[in-house]
């Protein structure tokens, strides 16, 4: 089969490449490790019902014909698989029972990334994956050459941007910025903390299910809190977990963003790389950037900090690696920096993303506080109605939950209020919203394709109105929620006067209508 960009035709001169053959060893010692990783509790669970000595055999006999298996099925990808840069084309041939030959224009060609994790680096190598930076996803925009060396694969990030874009129409500006080792201290106060204490909790509980100690390990807890109320044994349970999470978000912000550098080469490419153990290499092009987003998760705001994701023509699809941040220029940074980062990349003298806004209606305001109301309110009742047919104790926890919810709703809600703002930088018209994500998006005028209104019953009777752009970059939708509608209208036909304008009605003024009357 062919893949993007039609079927490959061959020319002369062009060098047919194989993978590099220390693949084999690479996949030997990952399955050398999964049969580690599953032969130690099966081992555990065979002793109890028969011999050691037995349960071992049988274990390293299956150990023994993964790798064999895993290794020879990969040898066979490995001859099976190859490919060429010609002039016109990049050309992958691959496959056994399947055979897929799959081609890319290299004048499509936006992005060759390279990553390594710690195996593969000891080895020297890393897989590419070159990107036309379309918003298809999937295979029919991306070849993927798992694994080359890490010599070759710089070779054809080199060659393949190099001829992708016009060297002589950006000039050659460096380093943007470098990550600061200081910029660790953002790490805990993020929301990955809590997450990665819960993760750590549930990992303890599933490792002793399969070495079938999950009870003895609950009643290890239980005596360490005999003389502890419930309520301070689940206080002091989340604080732990609090703890081990935040040691977790150090550790994955160090593997995540050392050796963080942003660079822009010449021909006009944005080059991020970073990582300790698994190292990563990210390009991307100037011309699929649309715009800036600063993002301030909620801890990190508080302590003031942002950081700086691309909006990009497809970046929203290239999750070939699973990552969530390919689209992260800089991590959380002091807010000046993001700004001061944001500026250098859109290559303005000033922040769009630093500019004045425009606030929107007491009506927005109005409408966050009814929905932090009845976000309490809700559960309240329900756990009141629930207390009053089962046990009176839920009324407790009810009357709980309203005192102590309430007044964090209620101040949410204001912050999601300031929060609100919209206005036009230069050639960007930059929009703010969220409050437990606030972020503030710089979008090019001329990147948006159109506008949707929309306008729910409360919000005509409010005299309020959301507004989405439109772009073929990032998210694909920007909002400007609850602003007032001649504001809200006004400022779309502004921004981009061709999409709007003919569809709008000027509004007599009292002048006017007097000299009509």
């Amino acid at each position: 089969m062919h893949g993007a960009g039609g079927p490959a035709v061959e020319g002369p001169g062009e060098e047919w490449r194989r993978l590099d053959r220390r693949m084999l060893l690479a996949t030997a010692a990952v399955l050398c490790g999964v049969a580690g990783g599953a032969g130690l509790p099966t081992t555990a669970g065979l002793a109890g019902s028969r011999p050691l000595w037995q349960a071992l055999a049988w274990v390293l006999a299956g150990a023994f014909l993964l790798v064999l298996g895993g290794t020879v099925v990969d040898y066979v990808r490995w001859r099976r698989t190859r490919y060429r840069i010609g002039p016109e084309r990049v050309e992958l041939h691959t496959g056994l029972l399947l055979i897929k030959r799959r081609s890319l224009a290299r004048e499509r060609v936006r992005s060759v990334d390279l990553t390594a994790n710690p195996l593969q680096r000891v080895l020297g190598l890393v897989k590419v994956r070159i990107g036309t930076g379309e918003s298809t996803g999937g295979d029919e925009s991306t070849l993927e050459l798992d694994l080359v060396t890490r010599a070759e694969g710089e070779r054809l990030r080199h060659e393949l941007l190099a001829r992708a874009t016009d060297p002589g129409d950006l000039p050659h500006e460096g380093a943007l910025a470098a990550v600061d080792p200081r910029w660790i201290r953002y790490a805990p106060v993020s929301f990955v903390a809590p997450a990665l204490g819960g993760a750590a909790a549930g990992a303890v509980m599933q490792v002793s299910e399969w070495f079938g100690a999950q009870a003895e390990v609950i009643d290890w807890i239980g005596d360490r809190f005999r003389d502890v109320s419930v309520t301070w044994m689940i206080v002091d349970l989340i604080l732990i977990a609090t703890v081990v999470g935040a040691v977790g978000a150090l550790g994955l912000w160090v593997e995540m963003w050392w050796n963080h550098r942003l660079e822009r080469e010449p021909g006009g490419t944005l080059r991020v790389r970073r990582g300790l153990l698994t190292a990563r290499s990210v390009s991307i092009e100037e011309r699929r950037l649309r715009g800036i987003e600063v993002v301030e998760p909620l801890g990190v705001r508080l302590v003031g900090a942002a950081r700086v994701d691309a909006v990009a023509t497809g970046l929203a699809k290239d999750d070939g690696d699973k990552h969530s941040d390919l689209k992260t220029l800089l991590p959380a940074a002091p807010r000046e920096i993001a700004d001061r980062v944001a500026a250098q990349v859109l290559r303005e003298p000033e922040p769009p993303t630093g500019a004045p806004l425009a606030a929107h209606p007491r009506a927005a305001r109005t409408r966050r506080l009814a929905w932090a109301l009845w976000s309490v309110a809700v559960p309240v009742a329900v756990l009141a109605v629930l207390g009053l047919l089962v046990t009176p104790v839920l009324l407790y926890v009810a009357a709980g939950c309203a005192v102590v919810l309430t007044p964090v709703a209620v101040l949410l809600a204001l912050d999601a209020y300031r929060g609100l703002g919209h206005g036009v930088s230069g050639a960007y018209l930059v929009t703010r919203s969220g409050t437990v994500r606030r972020a503030t998006v710089a979008l090019q005028r001329s990147g948006v394709i159109g506008w949707t209104v929309k306008q729910s019953y409360f919000q005509r009777r409010a005299g309020i109105l959301t507004l989405t752009a439109t772009t073929a970059a990032g998210a694909g939708a920007y909002d400007i929620y609850d602003a007032g509608e001649s504001q809200g209208l006004s400022f779309a036909a502004e921004a981009v006067p061709e999409l709007l304008a003919p569809f709008l009605e000027p509004v007599p003024t009292q002048e006017a209508r007097s000299t009509e009357g």
